[in-house]
């Protein structure tokens, strides 16, 4: 993984465990999510934290978050979490998620923080999915967005997490986030946004301005590539190249410029 000056720091993007999913595409996301972890704890540069970006479980259920959490924990690092539609399933309609990791949080677990200068804001897409599978952040989530970046200087680095994109991908698959162009209309007058997302697992990157989304590889399976096939859903590949279509995802962060982001299989 590449590392920041001294003057900047990394931290870590894991996202999709799933762990619970126990099917052809991987017979146990919680081995992969495990070999991620083991990774992280050998890296030679310690990164100051991790972010994990939705998908959690595969359905929301205690034991599974009990061990995803009991995981993730080994890797001795701070662990900053939004939530994926698949840990918003149980009757609560989030609250075993909001029990375990949002304390403190906004509404559906929505907050933000501050490292070393760079302002950190998670933002949650997936409390109220849209026709078709879209995402959405609300009337109260953007009011809250608007109130934490109002008074910021504008060249204040900016980083946004999320479990859908923040830009949409495409439509047919519920790849986006209807609202996200409000979300970003607050954005624009920064100098450097850095907004990394999971949920379709897979590597995918674009500019706008001065805003660079990027996307995360699932620790536990991959999906298609939009266009080749009919639908989202996890891709079974042979056994010996599932691996190389998992990851995690090495953000350094130095100065007002860019982010620089290194993906590991």
């Amino acid at each position: 993984a590449r590392t920041a000056p001294a003057a900047g720091f990394s931290f870590l993007q894991v996202s999709d465990s799933h762990i619970g999913f126990r099917k052809a595409a991987n017979p146990d996301a919680a081995v992969t999510y495990r070999e991620a972890i083991a990774r992280i704890k050998t890296l030679p540069e310690k990164p100051a934290f991790i972010v994990h970006t939705g998908d959690i479980t595969q359905l929301s259920k205690a034991e599974e978050f009990d061990t995803a959490e009991q995981i993730i924990a080994e890797a001795g690092l701070p662990v900053f979490h939004v939530p994926g539609e698949h840990d918003m399933l149980d009757e609560g309609a989030g609250a075993a998620y909001l029990s375990r990791f949002g304390k403190g949080a906004k509404g559906t677990g929505w907050h933000a923080f501050d490292h070393q200068g760079v302002h950190f804001v998670a933002l949650v897409n997936v409390a109220n999915l849209k026709p078709g599978g879209m995402g959405s952040l609300g009337e109260d989530q953007l009011a809250w967005l608007a109130n934490d970046l109002g008074g910021r200087s504008a060249s204040q680095p900016i980083v946004v997490l999320a479990h859908m994109p923040l830009w949409t991908i495409t439509a047919d698959w519920g790849w986006g986030t209807e609202d996200s162009g409000r979300a970003m209309a607050l954005l624009n007058r920064f100098g450097s946004v850095t907004v990394l997302n999971g949920h379709i697992h897979q590597i995918m990157q674009k500019t706008e301005g001065h805003i660079a989304f990027h996307t995360a590889r699932s620790t536990a399976f991959p999906q298609p590539a939009p266009g080749t096939a009919p639908g989202p859903g996890p891709l079974t590949v042979p056994a010996e190249q599932l691996r190389t279509m998992l990851g995690l995802t090495s953000v350094s962060l130095s100065g007002p410029g860019p982010s620089t982001l290194t993906d590991r299989t």
